[in-house]
């Protein structure tokens, strides 16, 4: 069994609403680099789940009438259901209203307790809803009808109540500490610089309780109080893996969690609060965490009061699954935000995917199986000198896996995708260059080793592409009789073997007619 080993986290989404394109994003990211690192020989711990706990949880089921466990019981589902859908390969789903994560919450509050960092007070200060967040009064802005709202235009409300308090003040110190030694920690970069200036800026004692409402956690020893959903939440990371047992074989092997994947509204909440609960509780923070950006539609910010909410199972309908999986990674620099547009989904399905990608193997295999009996060809000798020119491309795909890998690491999906791409357009090139087509009758030998080094590049390609496209790398593998078994990046090094039967190709990136997607 491999001694490596990856922990990686979507946020736990919170089930007040049903999933839309951001959630899709967040655990599509996820997805492609679990598989990756499933490929590239890891055991890979791949967790998402549901946040069912809190105020506006508690809000939501009675605006529809529903006691707030069935409630979250159906929307959790949602959750469920997008995952499958979506062919995400997760191994874990957590949902904060299980016994395992009550009991891991209530231990994380003890230990903190413990520890002398959380204290009982009274709270008075701004709080809103929507965000399950506490404000200071200088975030806010003031609107003309007297009202406030917070950065994220969450509408703040005046509480004043009872409340547990951690001792975030105590932490900034330590926290500035942690960037520094952990420069990683925190990415893309100007996500850490946010995160930096805003510790440096000064930090005040976190309200980690409530008593105005009774769904969620309740904090131990003191029923009349439940925990603030965001130290409820976060436990979960540490829950799956079997935290409080800190000494269990999970925990020692998964934790610290490698990678937690956020959206940018809430890094503040895993990049500050949540590495100060862990050190509080005597628990090493996770190695990483990255926060992507945001989807508009068509050049127009998301909302559900505008009502173009983009419906990740009504696109995938549309366009096709890995269509959809290969867009949302490669359209924009990952961590930006980015625009949701139909034209620019099926301008890529036609260029990148029909043209590029499937056109080589739908050529090459064609080729194969008019010329080569439906068969691997045998190939004559190959190297620098033989003059055939996608001998060099080969040599490009072969290098893909370490040069993917450094991107990935980084979670530069699109640069891991052009990366490849690049291959891909060159082999194209080198198809017209070598054209095994003339060569069919004036050097045929010559011809079966152009086509053999081009069907061993695509293989190449496949494999790589797995994690992005699945489904459809699955079906090139399928032609070129490469064994389900043998699809690993262990595998690269095993080339096709020649005289293998091969079924007849079928186009596996269809174009789309614009007229028709409208």
């Amino acid at each position: 069994m491999t001694d490596k080993h990856y922990y990686l986290t979507t946020p736990i989404y919170y089930v007040n609403d049903v999933p839309h394109i951001g959630h899709a994003y967040t655990t599509l990211a996820c997805d492609v680099l679990a598989r990756f690192k499933r490929l590239d020989g890891y055991r890979v711990h791949f967790l998402t789940g549901t946040d069912e706990h809190g105020q506006k949880v508690e809000k939501s089921a009675a605006d529809a009438g529903m006691d707030p466990q069935a409630f979250t019981d159906k929307v959790s589902q949602n959750f469920r259901d997008l995952a499958k859908i979506m062919g995400f390969s997760n191994d874990d789903f957590i949902r904060t209203t299980e016994p395992r994560h009550i009991s891991a919450t209530q231990a994380i509050w003890r230990k903190l307790k413990e520890n002398g960092h959380i204290y009982l007070g009274k709270y008075a200060g701004w709080y809103a809803v929507r965000d399950e967040a506490f404000y200071a009064e200088d975030e806010l802005t003031k609107n003309a009808d007297g009202t406030r709202t917070a950065p994220s235009g969450a509408e703040v409300e005046w509480v004043e109540e009872p409340s547990y308090f951690f001792d975030l003040s105590k932490w900034q110190d330590r926290l500035l500490a942690f960037y520094e030694a952990n420069p990683d920690f925190i990415a893309p970069n100007s996500r850490r610089n946010e995160v930096i200036s805003f510790v440096k800026g000064g930090l005040h004692d976190l309200s980690v309780s409530r008593t105005s409402f009774k769904w969620g956690v309740p904090v131990p020893d003191d029923p009349d109080h439940i925990m603030y959903v965001w130290l409820d939440a976060l436990t979960n990371y540490a829950t799956a893996v079997g935290y409080p047992d800190v000494d269990s074989e999970a925990f020692t092997t998964w934790w610290p969690a490698d990678l937690h994947m956020v959206g940018k509204d809430i890094l503040r909440f895993h990049a500050v609060y949540w590495p100060a609960f862990l050190m509080g509780a005597d628990i090493a923070p996770p190695k990483r965490v990255f926060a992507h950006g945001w989807w508009t539609n068509e050049g127009r910010k998301i909302s559900k009061s505008v009502g173009n909410i983009i419906d990740p199972i009504a696109i995938v309908e549309k366009y096709g699954l890995d269509q959809v999986r290969y867009f949302l990674m490669r359209e924009v620099p990952f961590g930006n935000d980015g625009d949701f547009r139909h034209d620019a989904v099926i301008g890529r399905m036609n260029s990148d995917l029909a043209n590029d990608l499937g056109n080589l193997a739908q050529r090459v295999l064609s080729m194969v199986n008019k010329n080569c009996d439906a068969k691997v060809p045998d190939p004559g000798e190959f190297g620098p000198d033989s003059g055939i020119a996608v001998y060099n491309v080969l040599l490009g795909a072969q290098a893909l896996r370490d040069r993917v890998r450094d991107h990935m690491d980084r979670q530069a999906f699109h640069d891991a995708l052009e990366e490849i791409w690049r291959v891909v357009r060159d082999a194209n090139r080198c198809v017209d260059e070598d054209a095994p087509w003339a060569l069919r009758k004036t050097d045929p030998e010559k011809m079966a080793t152009v086509l053999y080094v081009l069907a061993e590049t695509i293989r190449h390609l496949a494999i790589i592409l797995q994690p992005f496209m699945p489904d459809s790398c699955g079906k090139m593998l399928d032609q070129l009789g490469v064994a389900a078994e043998a699809r690993g990046f262990d595998d690269l090094t095993n080339p096709l073997t020649p005289g293998t039967a091969l079924p007849k190709p079928i186009g596996v990136f269809p174009r789309l007619v614009e007229e028709a997607a409208e």
